[in-house]
């Protein structure tokens, strides 16, 4: 590492205060990391991960407690797959980086069927993937970089296409032993949007996708989500603070569900 590279690594991307803030809150609301964790980051090469890799760094510079993480990109075996400017862009920050190869497309050609929806198949392998590398390294905690428009839209898709109430959990312990963590997940996604393009970074798109190299069905059930969402909010700003408020105060003795409420125990409603 030369000393410019010194210099970087020290220093880090800059990241709003707000930003900072909300990662800050989350950590401590939900305990995510902890003294002595060592967490392995998801970097898939978006604008989520990239933001996700930076506020660890971050977090990891002024918290009050010790961790170690590094970042893991699933390579997925597929043609013209490259990832050398993220290696290079963590060596330049001071973040240790591992390309994980696997044959998942391979293994795809045989196990999805053209004309089908298979997103959620590559989704289910990469994260297979980046849990076995996790079990290898003795991680205690994985980190992916889901925001909460990501978990605003997860809520709606499960009730609209599946009949169920449920969003993306801060933190839960996987069957592989440990923590699944989300410290972006009070984060809207255009403040992560905002923070890769103030920062000019160099962002993987849909092209790294293998669905692109695919005769497949496009997922639409996500798109129209965001789509109906998006209108929501413009015609009330505030709509996403609601969502907010709404997934903290949570009366779940109110619904159809017998297991949740108590027939000797129903006050009035008001």
């Amino acid at each position: 590492m030369n000393d410019n590279q010194r210099r970087l690594a020290s220093k880090g991307i800059p990241m709003s205060k707000k930003l900072l803030r909300i990662i800050g809150k989350t950590n401590a609301e939900f305990r995510l990391i902890g003294e002595g964790d060592k967490v392995l980051v998801g970097l898939s090469g978006g604008k989520d991960s990239l933001a996700l890799v930076h506020a660890m760094k971050h977090v990891q510079k002024h918290a009050p407690f010790n961790f170690e993480f590094e970042a893991c990109t699933i390579k997925y075996g597929m043609p013209n797959e490259h990832y050398e400017f993220l290696t290079k862009h963590c060596e330049e920050y001071g973040i240790k980086h591992t390309v994980f190869g696997t044959n998942i497309f391979d293994v795809s050609q045989n196990a999805i069927r053209e004309n089908s929806s298979f997103c959620s198949y590559f989704s289910r392998m990469r994260r297979g993937a980046l849990y076995s590398f996790a079990e290898e390294g003795n991680f205690t905690k994985v980190a992916l970089g889901h925001h909460f428009d990501d978990t605003v839209e997860s809520f709606f898709m499960n009730m609209f296409y599946n009949g169920s109430m449920r969003a993306l959990a801060p933190i839960y312990k996987t069957s592989r032993g440990f923590h699944l963590i989300r410290p972006l997940i009070q984060v809207r996604e255009r403040q992560l949007r905002d923070f890769a393009e103030e920062n000019k970074l160099q962002i993987i798109g849909d092209e790294a996708c293998p669905a692109m190299l695919k005769d497949v069905k496009m997922p639409h059930a996500r798109a129209s989500t965001k789509e109906w969402l998006a209108g929501l909010e413009r015609e009330n700003k505030d709509i996403f603070k609601m969502f907010r408020a709404s997934f903290k105060h949570i009366h779940d003795d109110t619904f159809l569900d017998p297991e949740r409420w108590n027939r000797d125990d129903i006050e009035e409603e008001e």
